[in-house]
Formats: C-alpha cells, sequence, structure tokens
C-alpha cells in the first residue's frame, strides 16, 4: 500500500487492512503495530527515535538504530530463514506454501524468539500472509526493525506471468525489453510482500557444459552489462520506495560462469586482468550506473582463494572502486563451503566470522542460525571480527530496509497483487520478448516460412506438447503454450498430429503420411539447470537417433530447439534444411514459434552463446586472444555457428562505414555511423553489431570484441543510419601498471549482421 502524509487517510485504509488481517490470521492482534508503523509518516514527532522518523537521512536513522543494537540483534539481522514453518503445513511443491496457509504464531516464536529477523526466504506468500508475518516480526523485536522477503524472480515471480529464460531474452538483443520484463516481475512480487529478487544472472556463459547456462546473458561482456544494466534499472526503477519496485541482486559475483570442466561451483582459473577485462566488466555497470543494491557472492574460488573470503573482490572492488551500497548474500552454502569443501577454515566459527570479515553481510541456510550468529558475537569479543566488519555488514542490510521503506510502510495493500498480477501487458511483453527472441540458424531452399495453406502437419518429438520454461519456473505455471498449440491454433484447418518420439517406428510412420515434420527437440530441467552439467552437448537421449531416421522419410523437415545452452548439432546443420533456436521462451513460446515457421514473426534472434562443433572445441567463445590456436588433426576448430549470428526472412546490406574520432585530450566518445539498408522484399528487424579491436597494444587483447549494437526495423529497400557511440573506456585495458589505461594506437572497427561482420575502417585514437 502507498502510504502518504495524510494521516486520517491512511487511517482509514488501515481499519480495512486490519479487520482482513485478524480474519485470515487467526486474530493476531495486529492494529497497534499497523498504526504504529506509520506514525514516523508524521515527521519527526515528539519522543520518536531518530531512526523512526520517516523525514530523517538514511545515513543517520542507521546510524541511531545501530547505537540501540546488541551484539545479537546484529548478528541476528545477517540471517536469512526458510520460514515455511510458520505458516500451516500446506504447500503446493518444494518451498512453496498454499495461498490459504494460516500464520501460526507459536511456529514464530519458536523459530525466531524476540530479537528480530534478518530475512526471509522460500516462502513464496500472498499478501496476507506477508503481512501477518511482518506484522509478528516487528512487534516481537524491541526495535521494530522489519524483516526483508528474498525470493527467486530470474524469469518470473512464482505464480505470475513466465517471461523467456534470460538466455532467450538476450537474444532479443533489446535492453529495453529486459527493462519492461524486469519492471513487471519486480511489481508481481513487491505485489506480494517481497522486496529482493535473486536475479540477474551477470556471469559470462563460457563453458556451456554448465548447466546454469540458460540463466545467463551470454558468453560476451558488453552484451551481458547492457542486458544487466537495463534489468536492474527496470526493477529498481527510480527509488525502491514504491509498491512496484524491489532490490536486484545480481550474481553470482564473479566469474562463476566459467568453472573448471563445466561443473557447477568448481574453480574458476583467471588472472586479474582477465577478471576485470572480462567477467567484471559484466557486472560493473550494475552497480556504478544501475545502483543495484544487492549482490550474491559465488561459490567457487579463484586461484585458491574462495569468493566468500576474498575481501579484493567483496570490499576493494565491489565496494571501494564502484561503491556499492546494498549487501552481499553469500550463495546457498557457500560460506559453509569455507570449512568442509575448500578447507580454509577450521571450524564453522572461523568460515562465518571469515566471510563478515572479508565482505560478506548475511548468511544462505549455511550454519545452523544459533552456531552462525553466536559465532559472530564471540568472534567480537575475542577481537577476531571487528566491530568495524560487524556493523558494517549490519548496516548495509538496514540501508536496504530503509531504502525499500520498510520501516515506514512495512506492508502491502492486500488488493495490490489482483491489480498488477499477470497485467495484460505483462503478458503481451513475454509474448513479444518470444516473439523477437526466435533465432533462425538455417534455411536452405527457403523452406521457411510455411504457407498456412498446407494441409498436414506432424509435429514429432519431446518438446512438441509441453511448454519448456527452464530452471527457476514450474512448468504447471501460465498459459504453457506448447509448440502443438500453438501451430493447430494458427493453422485450424491442416491436420496437426503429434507424437512424443520414443517410440522411432512410430513417428517414422507420423512423418510419411504429412506434408511437412516440425522436430521439437532439445532439453528440459533435469537436463540443463542448475546441478545438470553434462559432458558432452550432443542431443539427449535418443533425439539424433530420432532425427537421423526422421530425415531419412526424405519429408520437408524444420528442426526447432528449446534448450538452455549451444548443443552439437552438427549432422542436422548438414541435413536439415532448416533450424529454429528458440531456447526456452515463456508460457507463449508455442505460439511465437508458430507465428515464425508461417511468417507472422519475421525471426531476428541473434545467438549470444557461441554453438561449437565438438565439445573437444571448449572453451570456443568468439572473442579469443589472437595466440588460441584451435587447430586439430581431426577438426578445422571452427564453429557450427558464431556469435551474433541469426537469419532473417529478408536480407541486409551494411555500406557507408564512417569513424569519427576525438580530439587529443578529450574525453568525447568514439563515433561510428552505417549505413544498414533491408534489401529484400519484407520487412524485418536486423541486430547491427559494432566490433572493434585495437590493432597493437601492450597486453594481448582478443581479435575482436563487441562494443555496440542496435536493433532496428527496416521495411523492404528501406535504409537507416546506424550510430554508436563508443566512450572512450570501453577501450581501455589493464595494463601490466595494474590499472585503466586507454592506449594510442590504431584501432580496427567492423559493423555487421554477426561477429564475422567484414565491414571494416580503421582509426587512430590519441586520447
Amino acid at each position: 500500500m502507498k502510504i502518504d502524509g495524510d494521516l486520517s487517510k491512511s487511517h482509514r485504509a488501515m481499519e480495512g487492512l486490519i479487520a482482513e488481517l485478524r480474519m485470515r490470521t487467526k486474530g493476531i492482534a495486529v492494529a497497534c503495530l499497523l498504526f504504529g508503523a506509520i506514525l514516523p509518516l508524521a515527521g519527526a514527532q515528539q519522543g520518536q527515535p531518530l531512526y523512526k522518523q520517516a523525514g530523517a537521512p538514511v545515513e543517520k536513522r542507521i546510524d541511531d538504530l545501530l547505537k540501540r543494537m546488541t551484539l545479537e540483534e546484529k548478528a541476528r539481522q545477517l540471517d536469512l530463514y526458510a520460514a515455511a514453518g510458520t505458516l500451516e503445513d500446506k504447500h503446493t511443491g518444494k518451498d512453496h506454501v498454499a495461498e490459504d496457509a494460516a500464520f501460526l504464531p507459536d511456529k514464530a516464536q519458536a523459530m525466531w524468539g524476540d530479537i528480530g529477523v534478518g530475512g526471509i526466504h522460500d516462502v513464496y506468500p500472498t499478501s496476507v500472509q506477508s503481512n501477518a508475518i511482518q506484522s509478528w516480526v516487528i512487534a516481537h523485536n524491541r526495535l521494530g526493525i522489519p524483516a526483508l522477503f528474498v525470493e527467486e524472480g530470474l524469469h518470473g515471480f512464482d505464480r505470475g506471468t513466465v517471461f523467456p529464460a534470460p538466455i532467450g531474452l538476450a537474444a532479443t538483443w533489446n535492453p529495453e525489453i529486459a527493462r519492461k520484463t524486469s519492471t513487471a516481475i519486480a511489481s508481481e512480487a513487491r505485489s506480494n510482500g517481497i522486496g529482493m529478487i535473486l536475479a540477474p544472472v551477470l556471469d559470462l556463459a563460457r563453458e556451456p557444459r554448465w548447466g546454469r547456462v540458460e540463466e545467463d546473458f551470454g558468453e560476451d561482456t558488453y552484451l551481458t552489462s547492457q542486458m544487466g544494466l537495463s534489468y536492474v534499472q527496470g526493477a529498481q526503477g527510480e527509488s525502491l520506495n514504491t509498491d512496484h519496485t524491489l532490490v536486484a541482486e545480481p550474481k553470482h559475483f564473479a566469474g562463476h560462469g566459467s568453472p573448471e570442466g563445466g561443473t557447477n561451483t568448481s574453480p574458476v582459473h583467471m588472472g586479474e586482468r582477465e577478471l576485470r577485462m572480462t567477467m567484471l566488466r559484466g557486472f560493473e555497470p550494475a552497480f556504478r550506473e544501475g545502483h543495484a543494491m544487492g549482490a550474491m557472492a559465488a561459490y567457487h574460488e579463484i586461484d585458491g582463494i574462495p569468493v566468500t573470503a576474498d575481501p579484493f573482490l567483496l570490499k576493494k572492488i565491489l565496494r571501494d572502486e564502484w561503491n556499492f551500497q546494498g549487501f552481499v548474500l553469500s550463495d546457498l552454502g557457500a560460506i559453509k563451503r569455507l570449512y568442509d569443501v575448500h578447507h580454509v577454515a577450521a571450524t564453522p566459527k572461523d568460515a562465518s566470522c571469515m566471510a563478515i570479515r572479508s565482505g560478506v553481510d548475511m548468511q544462505f541456510y549455511d550454519f545452523d542460525h544459533a552456531v552462525f550468529q553466536k559465532a559472530l558475537v564471540d568472534c567480537v569479543h575475542e577481537g577476531s571480527l571487528s566491530q568495524t566488519d560487524l556493523d558494517r555488514a549490519v548496516r548495509s542490510v538496514l540501508r536496504v530496509k530503509f531504502e525499500l521503506g520498510l520501516f515506514d510502510h512495512p506492508l502491502v495493500d492486500p488488493t495490490l497483487h489482483a491489480k498488477v498480477d499477470r497485467l495484460p501487458e505483462h503478458l503481451a511483453l513475454s509474448l513479444e520478448s518470444a516473439r523477437e527472441s526466435m533465432t533462425l540458424l538455417r534455411n536452405e531452399g527457403g523452406l521457411l516460412p510455411l504457407s498456412k495453406s498446407v494441409s498436414h502437419i506432424a509435429v514429432i518429438g519431446p518438446n512438441g506438447d509441453v511448454a519448456r520454461y527452464g530452471d527457476y519456473e514450474k512448468e504447471e505455471n501460465g498459459l504453457h503454450i506448447s509448440i502443438l498449440d500453438g501451430i493447430r491454433k494458427l493453422v485450424p484447418k491442416a491436420n496437426v498430429t503429434f507424437d512424443d518420439g520414443k517410440d522411432i517406428a512410430a513417428a517414422v510412420t507420423q512423418a510419411k503420411n504429412a506434408d511437412v515434420v516440425i522436430l521439437a527437440l532439445g532439453e528440459w530441467q533435469g537436463i540443463s539447470g542448475e546441478g545438470f552439467d553434462r559432458s558432452n552437448l550432443d542431443l539427449p537421449g535418443n533425439q539424433e537417433l530420432l532425427l537421423e531416421t526422421i530425415a531419412a522419410t526424405g519429408k520437408p523437415i524444420i528442426l526447432v530447439l528449446e534448450n538452455g545452452r549451444p548443443l552439437t548439432i552438427g549432422w542436422a546443420k548438414a541435413h536439415i534444411p532448416a533450424i529454429l533456436e528458440a531456447w526456452y521462451p515463456g508460457e507463449f513460446g508455442g505460439q511465437a514459434v508458430a507465428e515464425t515457421l508461417f511468417g507472422d514473426n519475421n525471426p531476428a534472434g541473434r545467438l549470444t552463446i557461441t554453438f561449437p562443433r565438438s565439445t573437444g572445441q571448449l572453451p570456443d567463445f568468439y572473442n579469443y586472444d589472437p595466440s588460441r590456436m584451435h587447430k586439430y588433426v581431426d577438426d578445422k576448430g571452427e564453429p557450427l555457428f558464431h556469435f551474433g549470428f541469426g537469419l532473417s526472412y529478408t536480407t541486409f546490406r551494411y555500406d557507408h562505414l564512417a569513424v569519427q574520432t576525438p580530439a587529443q585530450g578529450s574525453k568525447a566518445d568514439v563515433v561510428v555511423t552505417v549505413d544498414v539498408t533491408n534489401t529484400g522484399d519484407k520487412e524485418g528487424e536486423e541486430v547491427a553489431q559494432l566490433y572493434v579491436r585495437e590493432d597493437v597494444s601492450s597486453v594481448e587483447t582478443p581479435d575482436r570484441t563487441l562494443k555496440g549494437f542496435s536493433r532496428i526495423h527496416l521495411k523492404p529497400n528501406e535504409a537507416k543510419t546506424v550510430t554508436f557511440n563508443v566512450p572512450q573506456d570501453q577501450l581501455a585495458i589493464w595494463s601490466q601498471e595494474n590499472k585503466w589505461v586507454v592506449e594510442s594506437g590504431n584501432y580496427t572497427v567492423w559493423t555487421g549482421g554477426s561477429s564475422q561482420a567484414s565491414l571494416s575502417a580503421k582509426f587512430f585514437l590519441r586520447p
């Protein structure tokens, strides 16, 4: 509920809320609490502590509150609780409490006692449930400190709108879609009392065997940084103190997407230069420009130092260099790994205090709550954890709570969720994002788009009659429009049959009777996703045999992939005339696929990750250093599909590339312009891409690196001039002297429709 300074109006609004809460929470006496929660809105009232005065500066409110807190109260603020146990034992799935589950005060008392709650997770509450829990928490700690509700929201919140998975969202190459998506997710989540979501994932997907590639925005630093920045800005808005914005938490800080062997949580091998120039640059705009107020410290170690014990990352870079003002949450169990996996801490106590000392601010299901909190108190008493470090952590958590307005209006309007959940514009956005993500990889002979007059279509494969969402989203949520659903709705007069492909002989019979075959193959939850790393990237199960057997029928075949990582589909590229990559396209994915197959949607998605020919080629990202020699006796080393690649039902031409360099000593941008013309006979969208290389540099740098992109719409024969403004600091390198330097010298730029762009120009830069 938005509460303004009109106390009489607020009191009247709260009366209805109190009545409903009494009824829905088995008569909990919350009236005095609720009215107390809005009293600070009157301003600095006589006798009110400074931290309760809504008009006072946040930092002064934090100072005042910290002075009043005991060590035990401070330690409690640094702990995250799975609070489903405070509600009736009614569940709709793992960690999801039923909507009618009532709050149980006795359970809350047993779990939390009377010293407050830092954060609450794994409840996914309704507004009534979160209000009941929040009311109890505030009433049952002497300082009235509210709790922070933290939940997942990677590509949709709980039962709300289901958006394409991030790897698909990135395929749009449209940061505005990312901003709108996170705005929608934030509004749906905040209406239930959620103050923070564990997103976006800004790891670089440079190890496709890793199961969490689907959560990333791809392998490129610049694209990831721009999509991530927009996502954070959309979620957090101009202010966190609203009923529709919340804290974004970029993760997994940092370098988590390149684990050794592609196995989750494994070591990451790189030096400071590579870390800064690739991994950290993907995160930096989200913090420096987007002012993200959350960060998740990753599981792994870099050069022997676990991230949760690394003050270089968590203090020097994140806080000192980037001026991070929010709080760092450990990834689930990451602090415990200091003790039982990394073996850099001898006891749980040592691990707990080491993490806080290094820059972590809150544990995430690491040690038993009593063990963790007692460890911090004891370490302060013993001097192994400074009061300064403890207060930094507490201050960071409290700052987030103050910025969210939880001290001044901790409850949400119970009627708000029904007004914002699954709004028509949210559903339309999910569909538009799915459409824009469709990536056409092959279309030999112009097989696509299909004619709507085709009479018999066979949809075959395990992904044909189910909506594939990817991890962190239940596939029963949303409208779950499958490929089969989408085709049947779009061409209702056609005879559309389906076979899941388990019995290949039966599938062949279906194919032989059809005019055209749609092979719906790929991956699903349990094959990709967190904890589902693969030793090879082939089509799983019997899908390769199914593919080759159906192809032998001689029928026209379109391969539609729904998957969370690139797959080694070399045979398909050589033998299947049309291939459409759909990733995990959300609840409207089947509609977007059908519209693309039949030409209602002209595909303009572009790959954000390289498709290798074989697992043995890995790592195989596009912007490699020139000394890498991917030449094998049994393989040419070239990927199947390059980064940035994607086809259209029309064609484009690039002309008149020009570069304007700033005067020496100027901080102005390098300005690159190019004309793009639609040379085909259909309207379409192109993703114009700009790549740059410093020809001779003091340290080895990639052959070319993305520095700009623009998605544009063009009618047949229409031309547009695309302008790329490249800030000079985007050209900076981390030098041998361990500092950022923009070097004088010759540079090359390329523009075109993929990382293989050939139109080039030279320029000389004098910083």
